[in-house]
């Protein structure tokens, strides 16, 4: 009896680097400080009690110091992030959420035809999943892609992509969706799109509309995603575990989407 074959697998890495970049607000950029093997030798000798001579090439460990926020990079936003309540309860902090939610179908919808900071609709959402013909299950996993990333490294960054509404998102997530993300630097629209409508209406309501709607339905949101174009609509599997930072609004991740070849 033959053996079956494992079916062929494909990783694609969702994720930007950890990078000294000015694509976030000065305050948030990540520092770092390599440390190479000559200067680790000294701690290498303290730590081992040895002689330079005693370790290969007579050098030492390389390593980095990284001072960085739970937001820098490509990051998974907790229900505390959005408020301190979600759905009439304590929200969840990173370290609380199930991680069952972070694996699961993943479906990628491509709206990079719309301008930076529009707002994408529920009724933009029920176009793009006609026009894949596909249905939203619970626990998919549902992506966004703007195209926002091919702009990573570089200051407008920041005011590139459409985003997410209140109404958008609490379509996704009545459909059983916990877990979305873009390729943007917010699930909502651009942070100076926002500021400026709120400024011209003074409508409250624009505010940080995606975020908040977890404060209604708990969900949680990854942002900074990258090669979203090299997915399929759907088919494929995605992992996006993240770190385990205790009590905290967030948590670094690198999703990776798992398609059979």
């Amino acid at each position: 009896m033959k053996a079956r074959k494992s079916p062929r697998l494909k990783f694609i890495d969702l994720s930007i680097p950890i990078e000294s970049v000015p694509s976030d607000p000065e305050f948030m950029i990540p520092q770092l400080e390599y440390v190479d093997h000559q200067a680790g030798l000294a701690s290498a000798q303290e730590l081992l009690g040895c002689r330079p001579e005693d370790l290969p090439l007579g050098l030492g460990w390389a390593v980095e110091r990284v001072t960085l926020g739970t937001h820098s990079g490509t990051h998974l936003d907790a229900p505390w992030h959005y408020a301190p309540v979600s759905q009439g309860k304590r929200a969840k902090t990173i370290d609380q959420i199930p991680l069952e939610w972070c694996y699961g179908n993943g479906v990628c919808l491509d709206f990079r035809r719309k301008k930076d900071g529009e707002e994408i609709t529920v009724e933009d959402l029920e176009k793009a999943l006609k026009k894949i013909r596909y249905r939203i299950k619970p626990k998919d996993i549902v992506l966004i892609m703007t195209g926002a990333d091919k702009f990573w490294g570089k200051p407008e960054y920041l005011m590139k992509g459409a985003g997410m509404g209140r109404k958008s998102t609490l379509w996704l997530l009545h459909q059983g969706v916990k877990v979305v993300g873009i390729d943007a630097w917010s699930w909502d629209r651009p942070l100076p799109f926002l500021k400026k409508e709120f400024q011209e209406k003074g409508d409250a309501n624009i505010l940080w509309a995606a975020h908040f709607a977890g404060i209604e339905k708990e969900y949680l949101h990854m942002e900074k995603m990258a090669n979203l174009q090299k997915l399929p609509p759907y088919g494929f599997t995605l992992a996006c575990f993240p770190v385990k930072v205790k009590a905290a609004s967030a948590g670094w991740v690198r999703p990776v989407a798992i398609v059979k070849k």
